[in-house]
């Protein structure tokens, strides 16, 4: 079976299919094909954000040109579940750009370095000793799996979608940029210039997990939206509007287009990353940031291992590939797992605002952990603890430890 044989099959061209796309090639693959259900350009439900780290990441590939006519967003505002604020310039500036375009640029980078590209939806899986078939017609040395949330590829290996309190729900859109910063209207804000364009997070203390965005693209719209944490019980599109609309009040519902729902696979429940030949990578394995959503850095890295990985030795790919993963992001997925846990009392996020605000090594603290591959710290977690009521005294100076 399986007429046209590749080295590495990569199913999916979304971010980590084409970082993955990419590196088998640059790791002396020969033949790679980059499959996807979809033709380019095509739309993705997303925040659209695109930190420096996944700009790394493309650096690393060879890839320039990703966010090319995109202003460049320099701050981010949160606002805490209790209604508290800090606004801090990045560590580096973030960028939105809106999937349809950066996708289809990423697509482009990877059939520009010898992946040929092709549409095909994959339904049948079966591994072999020496390859992987798929649909009976495509055969492969390794494939890569970066087919999302409801990865074939997963299920192939026995891995069912993550459980409730492991998946969040969320909803996109596009509205005009607000004139004004949405969520700070109660209690009044003092007047903050326009300039520059942040991105802003306003977290909620009802269905907390949960939080809503307002993510400026620099074309006079900015990417909107809201998503929490499923907890056994169904979300409907009213009410994922419904919250999106009480914790962003300067957009008004009636300008938001292009709404789409997606979910998010936590990585506070990964499966294996592969096994023998075949492996998954991005959203396939449940990478999503659980303290902030973020996957697009994810996604690229882990692609970029994955496809390394599936060029240099086939048949044992999923061992190479998890030491990899390992090495690279094992650290910090450990702490942004700790981080997740401890960020489900909605008083610790309030504090860690408060911290952030205090202290601008927390804040870039906060952020590396959020948006990169970033750690916990002990002074962090000690200015986090002094603004915890009832730990304040402790933590306080001249304290005695116990």
């Amino acid at each position: 079976m399986g007429g046209e044989v590749w080295d590495v099959v990569v199913v999916g061209a979304g971010p980590a299919g084409a970082a993955a796309a990419i590196a088998a090639r640059r790791a002396g693959a020969e033949r790679v094909l980059l499959l996807d259900r979809y033709d380019f350009p095509r739309d993705k439900a997303c925040g659209d954000g695109i930190a420096a780290h996944a700009l790394d990441v493309l650096a690393e590939l060879g890839v320039t040109g990703a966010v090319d006519g995109y202003a460049p967003l320099p701050a981010l505002r949160l606002v805490g579940p209790g209604g508290g604020t800090v606004a801090r310039a990045l560590p580096r500036p973030a960028y939105t750009v809106p999937r349809r375009v950066f996708d289809a640029r990423l697509v482009r980078a990877a059939v520009e370095a010898g992946a040929e590209l092709r549409r095909h939806t994959v339904r049948r899986v079966e591994v072999g000793a020496g390859r992987v078939v798929l649909d009976g017609e495509l055969a492969a040395r390794a494939v890569v799996g970066a087919d999302g949330a409801g990865s074939v590829l997963r299920r192939t290996l026995g891995h069912q979608v993550n459980p409730d309190r492991h998946l969040a729900l969320a909803i996109r859109g596009y509205a005009p940029t607000p004139p004004d910063r949405p969520g700070l209207a109660a209690p009044p804000a003092p007047p903050v210039p326009p300039d520059p364009p942040e991105q802003l997070i306003v977290t909620s203390a009802a269905r907390w997990p949960a939080y809503a965005w307002v993510f400026p693209i620099g074309d006079g719209r900015a990417n909107v939206g809201y998503g929490e944490v499923l907890r056994g019980e169904p979300l409907t599109r009213a009410h994922l509007l419904d919250r999106m609309a009480a914790l962003l009040p300067g957009v008004d519902p009636g300008t938001v287009t292009d709404l789409r729902a997606h979910h998010l696979p936590l990585s506070t429940h990964r499966p294996a990353p592969g096994r023998g030949r075949v492996l998954l990578a991005g959203d396939a394995l449940s990478l999503i940031n659980p303290f902030t959503g973020e996957g697009i850095f994810y996604a690229l890295r882990s692609g970029a291992l994955a496809g390394t990985a599936a060029a240099g030795a086939p048949a044992d790919a999923a061992r190479r590939y998890a030491a990899m993963l390992r090495a690279r992001l094992g650290t910090h997925l450990r702490h942004s797992s700790a981080a997740a846990w401890l960020a489900r009392r909605r008083w610790v996020v309030d504090a860690a605002v408060g911290a952030a605000g205090r202290d601008e090594r927390v804040y870039r603290t906060v952020v590396e952990l959020g948006l990169g591959d970033g750690r916990l710290d002990a002074r962090t977690l000690a200015a986090i603890a002094a603004g915890v009521p009832g730990l304040r005294r402790a933590t306080s100076p001249g304290s005695t430890p116990s």
